[in-house]
């Protein structure tokens, strides 16, 4: 019996083994490709979504994201990255949490595809509450006045605006400047409507004012006033006895 079993498995070995071959090659062409799976692995964007409007995220997370998938050989030789979403949901989100957990739900592929593995499983995220704080107004000038005029006074409507961002963004020294007055052709009093600049840019509008208005109050001067103005240390004249 031993004999006959080895006589089977050994004699024309080779010839068996071409021809099971040639059998596996027949069966596998014969199987339609929707039931033959394979693997890929795509990477793909870390899309934020749904952020309180309360919450500012101050150190993003990794950009992108490695996402394993498998579907049938026909379907994901089609997949692309664009066809692969990975969405981070913060909806919910505290402003203390700083570990997110990544897992195969919360990447959206098309039907048929399967999600097997997320890398990183997890990312790190900085969050901040947002303030709402009102800024000083402090105005800008530039260039000198026009010869024989001076500007005595100017007022701000408002002197303060609100301004929104993160607490740590915010300085004790911050302010908001107006975009430069240029005053060399100031010769009468006038009202200017002139544009605000943040202090830096993690920092937003809290409203729509953007603008301020500058009341300008100007003076004209005589030669002698304006020698005095130039030289407050000149000697006036003694009045003749």
């Amino acid at each position: 019996m031993h004999l006959i079993l080895r006589d089977i498995f050994i004699r024309n070995w080779g010839l068996k083994l071409f021809s099971f071959l040639i059998a596996l090659v027949l069966w596998l062409s014969f199987i339609p490709e929707e039931k033959i799976f394979s693997e890929k692995t795509v990477t793909v964007p870390l899309e934020l979504r749904n952020i309180p409007p309360d919450i500012e995220v101050v150190e993003s997370p990794i950009a992108a994201v490695t996402v394993k998938i498998r579907a049938s050989r026909r379907l994901i030789s089609r997949i692309t990255a664009a066809d692969v979403v990975a969405a981070l949901e913060l909806r919910q989100v505290k402003v203390n949490q700083e570990n997110f957990p990544l897992t195969p739900d919360m990447i959206l592929v098309p039907e048929g595809v399967e999600v097997k593995t997320v890398s990183p499983s997890q990312v790190m995220m900085k969050l901040e509450a947002i303030e709402e704080v009102f800024l000083k107004v402090e105005a800008v000038f530039e260039n000198k006045m026009p010869e024989g005029y001076k500007l005595t006074q100017y007022n701000l409507i408002p002197t303060e605006v609100p301004v929104r961002g993160p607490s740590s963004k915010f300085k004790d020294s911050d302010t908001l400047k107006t975009q430069p007055i240029d005053r060399s052709n100031l010769t009468e009093s006038r009202e200017i409507v002139v544009g605000l600049i943040l202090p830096n840019s993690d920092l937003s509008w809290g409203s729509s004012q953007r603008e301020v208005r500058v009341l300008i109050q100007i003076q004209k001067i005589d030669g002698e006033a304006e020698d005095s103005a130039s030289n407050p240390t000149a000697k006036k004249k003694a009045p003749k006895k």
